[in-house]
């Protein structure tokens, strides 16, 4: 028996410990940040799959859209606009109760009243005429009391905001609260508390008896899944936005809070009326979205005082004034969708409180989810020691498939959230951490291509090499191959003028990209990083008869991703980048080389310095990409423009190089490539005038290509100097 623990003493230690930090997670003790992501993400899921989707009548999203601005002018709008809205709200169309999503924090100065108040107080002050004038006009320029006059005595619920800095100085007037002190001190604690407030005009808040809050509570992943329905400044309560609405709609039914004492006094909830709505300890109640957006009806502000809605979409029904213009559209990040505006979320809670459906969490569920996991855990790892790999798997399934069920039925029966992240942690953990250590050793051969190769090559190739590794040596031998080299363009500038970490934060970001093209999308094998400078080739260590093919591709690719990435360089305040990339194919030794001290799995060989002399012309070309001869042959499909012959130094063989254009057949690239082709022609036959007539053609095209300006300076030097008569056309380059 002891002999046959210690055999899955590894496994039995292992297990225990997933066990314990998933327990400890349940009670708080440890936070494990992915577990609440995927809680949250499951939590996502069970709402979306569960939405009833289909637009809810009860409640009327009256929206500042586009078509209102542009025909009553810009927001904001004179506060009489507002008021006329609310008299036809009411009187036309009888709604049941109106929410305003927005907060009246200043006057409205539009009609110019304090400029003739002024003027009344100072350089007219005598004048008796003007000031009868005023004293009849005030009232109506007042649009202010216009509008407190319209919201006197309507079922109107005015908005306004919460922020957690006390240091920051309150404005406005707050409307009366809804539940006093003594009522909510036993609690009071847990309550979301702020330290200011951002509230309406005094005159316009006067006017209404209800209001509330309208700051949802973000996630840590940035998205609005609970609202605080009860929020605190010192000893006062506010309700949300949405509860303030509901129970306006619903009468003025009181609201008291719901406290248990059962294992400590905690918030279970809020009585409205003879609804009860599950709440957090925090007050903190689930949004129950219906869906996607426009899961209410949406009606146009311009609409509604033209009369143009149908008196059946308003009559009786509890009306949110907001936006979902350009510019002025509230989006929030929620379960239902990224970009979903903040207008809909109140509706969906006024919705969820009127059917009491709000989703509930409550404590005693951490008691089940610990139960839950220290039985399955041991039971679990039981059946993965002692039964065959097929039945455990079979078990493990079966039991993620009954939890995954009770879940389901828990939500739709209870609307219970009961956690699941934890529960599919420890039966996903367990069964990978039991599985995969008898296996993850099993091939030997596989181990030591992986050893060897691992560091150099993607997972693909080392999986390939596995099923024959015989095949495979890191001795050194000569082959056929493509190699490419890539540098970014003036980094020594570049880096001058960053700091430290900023600078390797930036390398990260540029040499990920290049990497994940050449390892990734093309399985080349990476030599080495040299500052800002990348090795690769193709062709070794499994051999790959498009070698130089994958190799201008992974080079053309490049200069696409970078493109892509500079975008997001300059978000981050970090300059843009340009990459020259140079490739050839050729003979050249491959193998582990070095010292006794340090090997590394490269190439070398007059090929490869080739590449990087061509990566290096580059810059003095003005082209992204350069491939010698025997890679042009090599790719038949791609579209090449043959650049120059050139001498480079450290060889005394003259090199025709080749830009690629395209990977495919382009009629336009190819278009390209033969009109500079002429240009070579004449260039090289000495004609100069007929060169320079084809090239300025092409420079009217593009008058910012360096290649172009490179052969004008040199047809222009050659008139003056023409070179000797055994000139063959070559052009010789005495640098690096």
């Amino acid at each position: 028996m002891f002999r046959r623990l210690s055999r899955f003493l590894p496994q039995l230690l292992l297990s225990g410990v997933c066990i314990l930090l998933l327990l400890a997670h349940v009670i708080g003790a440890v936070q494990v940040p992915v577990l609440e992501r995927l809680d949250a993400y499951l939590y996502d899921v069970r709402l979306r799959l569960a939405a009833p989707h289909g637009q809810d009548p009860r409640v009327v999203i009256v929206d500042i859209d586009e078509k209102s601005l542009a025909a009553l002018g810009r927001w904001p709008w004179r506060r009489d606009k507002l008021a006329d809205l609310i008299d036809t709200l009411f009187d036309r169309y009888q709604v049941r109760a109106a929410g305003f999503d927005i907060v009246f924090a200043e006057p409205d100065d539009s009609s110019g009243l304090p400029v003739l108040r002024r003027l009344a107080a100072g350089e007219l002050k005598d004048n008796a005429a003007f000031r009868s004038a005023l004293d009849k006009l005030g009232p109506q320029l007042d649009s202010d009391q216009r509008f407190a006059k319209a919201l006197n005595g309507r079922n109107v619920v005015t908005g306004f905001y919460f922020g957690s800095d006390a240091t920051v100085a309150s404005s406005g007037k707050l409307p009366p609260p809804v539940m006093d002190s003594d009522e909510m001190a036993p609690v009071a604690d847990g309550i979301v508390t702020a330290g200011y407030y951002g509230a309406n005009l005094p005159q316009i808040q006067a006017a209404v008896r209800h209001g509330g809050h309208f700051v949802p509570q973000i996630d840590t992943d940035g998205a609005t899944r609970r609202v605080s329905l009860l929020a605190r400044i010192g000893n006062r309560y506010y309700p949300a936005l949405s509860l303030a609405l509901a129970r306006a709609a619903l009468g003025d039914a009181p609201l008291d809070p719901v406290i248990s004492s059962s294992g400590g006094i905690a918030l279970e909830g809020l009585q409205l009326g003879d609804r009860l709505l599950a709440t957090d300890q925090h007050a903190q109640a689930l949004v129950p979205y219906r869906g996607g957006e426009h899961a209410f009806p949406y009606v146009s502000v311009i609409d509604v005082l033209q009369g143009k809605v149908a008196p059946d979409v308003l009559r009786d029904r509890i009306v949110l004034v907001g936006t979902t213009a350009p510019g002025l559209k509230d989006l929030r990040v929620t379960p239902v969708g990224e970009t979903y505006p903040g207008v809909e979320i109140h509706a969906n809670l006024i919705a969820g409180i009127l059917d009491q459906n709000l989703p509930q969490r409550p404590d005693y569920l951490l008691g089940a989810e610990f139960l839950l996991l220290s039985l399955i855990g041991p039971l679990l790892v039981w059946v993965l020691l002692s039964f065959a790999p097929l039945q455990a798997s079979l078990t493990c399934l079966a039991t993620l498939l009954l939890l995954a069920a009770g879940d389901v039925w828990l939500w739709h029966g209870a609307r219970l959230d009961m956690p699941f992240a934890s529960v599919l942690a420890l039966v996903c953990g367990l069964y990978v951490l039991n599985m995969a250590y008898g296996y993850f050793f099993e091939s030997r051969r596989k181990r030591q291509l992986t050893q060897l190769f691992g560091q150099y090559v993607v997972p693909e190739l080392v999986e390939k090499m596995s099923d024959d590794p015989q095949k495979y040596t890191m001795t050194g031998q000569s082959r056929q191959l493509s190699v490419l080299f890539t540098d970014v363009r003036s980094f020594t500038k570049i880096s001058e003028g960053m700091p430290a970490d900023e600078l390797a934060h930036y390398m990260n970001a540029f040499l990920t990209e290049i990497s994940r093209v050449i390892r990734s999308q093309h399985l080349g094998t990476i030599d080495k990083y040299m500052g800002d400078c990348v090795m690769a080739f193709w062709g070794a260590p499994v051999f790959d008869p498009d070698h130089a093919v994958s190799a201008v591709q992974a080079a053309l690719e490049i200069q696409q991703a970078i493109t892509a990435l500079n975008p997001r360089l300059e978000a981050q305040g970090w300059p843009q980048i340009s990459v020259g990339v140079g490739v050839n194919t050729g003979h050249m030794t491959v193998g582990d080389l070095g010292s006794q001290f340090r090997m590394t799995y490269t190439v070398f060989g007059d090929a490869v310095n080739l590449a990087s002399r061509l990566e290096s012309l580059t810059k003095h070309y003005g082209v992204g990409v350069l491939v010698g001869e025997e890679t042009r042959d090599a790719t038949p499909g791609v579209v090449y423009r043959e650049i120059d012959w050139v001498k480079v130094h450290g060889r005394d063989e003259a090199v025709a190089i080749y830009e690629p254009l395209s990977a495919t057949a382009d009629p336009v690239e190819e278009e390209r490539a033969a009109r500079f082709r002429d240009v070579l022609r004449f260039y090289r036959a000495r004609q100069w005038g007929l060169a320079e007539i084809q090239l300025m053609g092409l420079l009217d095209a593009e008058p910012e290509s360096r290649l172009y300006q490179v052969f004008h300076a040199r047809i222009a030097a050659f008139r003056q100097n023409p070179p000797p008569l055994d000139w063959d056309g070559i052009y010789v380059f005495e640098g690096k």
